[in-house]
């Protein structure tokens, strides 16, 4: 019996995944996996997102979606993720949060997904190398960091710009304008810095995950440059994600990360810890 799965927010990742879901769509669908409903307030977007879609979804708001799928997507902006979270979790669904960022000050629901007998899958996102930090966690790890450059245009919108005075568009030359740990980049860069924020939950935890953050005007691409000094291995790698034509603060990556881990969830073979 298929897995019901549920979207909330159809921006760039969401109408993606949405796509992907569709047995009549260019992927063919995901064995296993129906999409049965969608919120999206943005009536435009709605549209555009469910187009050509063969067994169109139903359409709810966001507290509805944990009642009616096994598999919850939140791809919202970080200002809507408690909402969508308590109603997935509190109905026992799986959560896949794209907000990543939005989980680290929210333990609390991991809790809650104990209590209630639900899960929280996070997808890998544009991390390269997730698995090997999650196994040096396991044992003794000295440091983690990670360095990200974007374009100042892919920045813009971020409170911690706002609250600094900081005119990302105005920087000429590689800046950095951050500097500090997973938490406070998470909430200075909500829309940014998903991908240290799963790091953080892979590793050593956000208040020890260290986080620079740098305007680029040189740099096409959202760069991570990922280092891990732990007993068992010394690691570094980075990865550069091309920015998505619909929203440049998010990597083409993330919504083909969203599909592989919703596929992983029903597939008899899976790769990886």
């Amino acid at each position: 019996m298929a897995l019901t799965v549920a979207i909330g927010g159809l921006g760039a990742i969401g109408s993606t995944v949405a796509k992907a879901l569709d047995p009549a769509g260019g992927h063919g669908g995901i064995d296993g996996l129906r999409l049965v409903a969608v919120s999206e307030r943005d009536a435009d977007r709605r549209a555009a997102a469910l187009a050509g879609i063969s067994a169109p979804p139903d359409v709810v708001e966001l507290e509805e979606l944990g009642a009616l799928a096994d598999v919850v997507v939140e791809a919202l902006p970080a200002a809507a993720f408690e909402r969508i979270a308590l109603a997935a979790l509190n109905a026992g669904r799986v959560l896949v949060p794209c907000s990543v960022g939005a989980l680290l000050p929210r333990m609390h629901l991991v809790r809650l997904a104990q209590e209630k007998g639900g899960r929280i899958v996070v997808p890998t996102g544009s991390l390269l190398g997730l698995d090997a930090v999650r196994a040096c966690a396991e044992g003794p790890v000295e440091s983690v960091t990670i360095e990200t450059r974007k374009s100042p245009r892919s920045l813009l919108g971020a409170p911690y710009l706002a609250r600094n005075g900081i005119d990302v568009l105005a920087i000429s030359e590689p800046t950095c304008i951050f500097e500090g740990n997973a938490l406070d980049a998470a909430a200075g860069f909500p829309a940014n810095v998903n991908v240290a924020a799963a790091l953080a939950l892979a590793g050593i935890g956000a208040a020890r995950t260290r986080v620079q953050i740098w305007a680029d005007p040189l740099v096409e691409r959202n760069i991570h440059t990922i280092r891990v000094e732990a007993e068992a291995a010394r690691l570094a790698m980075t990865v550069e994600a091309v920015p998505s034509e619909l929203n440049p603060r998010t990597g083409k990556l993330a919504p083909l990360s969203v599909i592989a881990c919703l596929r992983g969830l029903v597939s008899p073979l899976r790769v990886g810890s």
